[in-house]
């Protein structure tokens, strides 16, 4: 394998080679995305970055691990469970890449300590728009592009390395599934659950508007048993199931991946005969993307709505809400939107330090993280995104910010009002002045 150093060389030769005056062409040639908006075929990238996939190095005295930025969360887990170690934060799929969680917004349960990915990132190298490897640090020359690369979704730059914060683990996890009946008990267990030190893990799920699971979850050494959510039995079951469980600490990262959360139903997946047809090895985020991206390629649902007169509205969204307005929040949901289940994440924004520039968190506030991922489906005919634009409305009036992985609505003022269009301007100056890696809200909302 060519070290990082090789690698290195390898591309700023190829940008060597382009032609004068024209910006380099990257691209990273996934074979899957974590995003759910479509956008127009693009044509082949000029250099690739795909191999910029492996993990570096692991440092156990100063619990940090250096990574390839399209190395994926799988990959990196692995290397550092092996090492007794994990990422302080590791997003709930597989398949996502740590250069792609740093350039959009990644999270899971042990935010609520540790903030989102790019609250863990001590340092990156990247790829800019106009040639250029720049390492960026909170303290350094780039720090501007350190703070505003999380949210640019690949308009400042591509990750080339990074290195993150890691934390120990211990063999196994044991999972408490508390229940709660009224949306103002669940918050403020959360907020309670937040503060506890002894707490390594916390995240939820609404089923209903009188049924809500919190799940606390525990580093320990032993346990009397071990649950394996890889193949037939499924996750987001066992919080109405169990009050208690424990799963090995691979197990526990990877416990949402088998069902997409609870999306595999969509394909099939859970049923029982299905399930042993798709067999171990393909129920997956994966296998699920790939589906998605079939059926959004060819149409097949969008045949069979106008065949039954329904018109269906996707909506998948992850919006943060500080904590003392998440039970408006889920209020609002339940009445205008309808979707269930929803999946609940607190997240505590770092107490000091610079803001990250396009996803502002207000210092030292806990926010919940509320996923939300289904179709809603009417008789009568609205006008496109009428949910979406609903439920961005609700989350400006609250406070809160979303991220841009998935279809946005938003007009142009007000995507800049909250995205501050005057900081990105001075970096995509900066750091892609001819704008080869195009504009923000061109991307995610115009799908450019």
């Amino acid at each position: 394998m060519a070290s990082y150093v090789e690698k290195i060389a390898r591309l700023q030769a190829e940008i060597a080679a382009a032609p004068a005056g024209s910006s380099p062409r990257v691209g990273l040639a996934k074979s899957t995305s974590n995003l759910f908006r479509d956008r127009a075929p693009r044509s082949a990238p000029r250099i690739d970055l795909k191999h910029f996939n492996r993990v570096v190095a692991f440092d156990r005295a100063a619990q940090t691990v250096e990574t390839e930025g399209m190395t994926t969360y799988a990959e990196l887990a692995a290397a550092t469970l092996a090492q007794g170690a994990m990422p302080c934060v590791v997003p709930q799929l597989r398949s996502i890449t740590v250069g792609g969680a740093m350039a959009g917004v990644g999270i899971e349960a042990t935010s609520f300590r540790h903030g989102l990915v790019h609250d863990t990132a001590l340092a990156l190298e990247v790829l800019t728009g106009d040639g250029r490897v720049v390492i960026c640090r909170p303290d350094n020359e780039h720090s501007d592009l350190f703070f505003g690369f999380p949210n640019s979704y690949g308009t400042l730059g591509y990750a080339l390395k990074l290195t993150m914060r890691t934390q120990p683990v211990r063999k196994f996890v044991q999972v408490e599934h508390l229940r709660f009946s009224t949306a103002a008990e669940c918050f403020a267990a959360i907020a309670n659950l937040a503060a506890q030190q002894d707490v390594d893990f916390l995240d939820g799920v609404v089923f209903s508007a009188d049924e809500m699971v919190v799940s606390v979850g525990r580093f320990v050494d032993e346990a009397p048993y071990v649950s394996d959510y890889s193949f037939e039995r499924i996750y987001y079951r066992s919080l109405r199931e169990r009050s208690s469980d424990f799963l090995t600490a691979e197990g526990y990262l990877w416990r949402w991946d088998t069902d997409w959360f609870w999306c595999s139903k969509n394909v099939g997946a859970q049923h029982p005969l299905l399930r042993r047809l798709y067999g171990r090895k393909r129920l997956n985020s994966v296998t699920y993307q790939r589906i998605m991206r079939w059926n959004s390629r060819w149409g097949l649902t969008r045949a069979l709505n106008r065949l039954r007169g329904v018109h269906a509205e996707s909506v998948i969204q992850d919006v943060d809400i500080p904590i003392d307005r998440a039970a408006e929040f889920l209020a609002f949901l339940h009445a205008e939107v309808g979707i269930l289940p929803i999946w609940l994440c607190p997240i505590r924004a770092p107490d000091a330090g610079a803001t990250f520039t396009l996803y502002p968190l207000a210092p030292g506030t806990t926010y919940v993280n509320f996923g939300f991922w289904d179709v809603v489906a009417t008789r009568e005919q609205r006008p496109a995104g009428f949910c979406n634009r609903l439920i961005e409305r609700k989350v400006r009036e609250l406070g809160g910010i979303k991220s841009l992985y998935s279809d946005s609505y938003f007009s142009e003022d007000e995507f800049w009002s909250i995205y501050n269009r005057p900081a990105y301007a001075a970096l995509k100056a900066r750091y892609d002045p001819a704008g080869a890696l195009g504009d923000l809200y061109a991307k995610t909302v115009l799908r450019a």
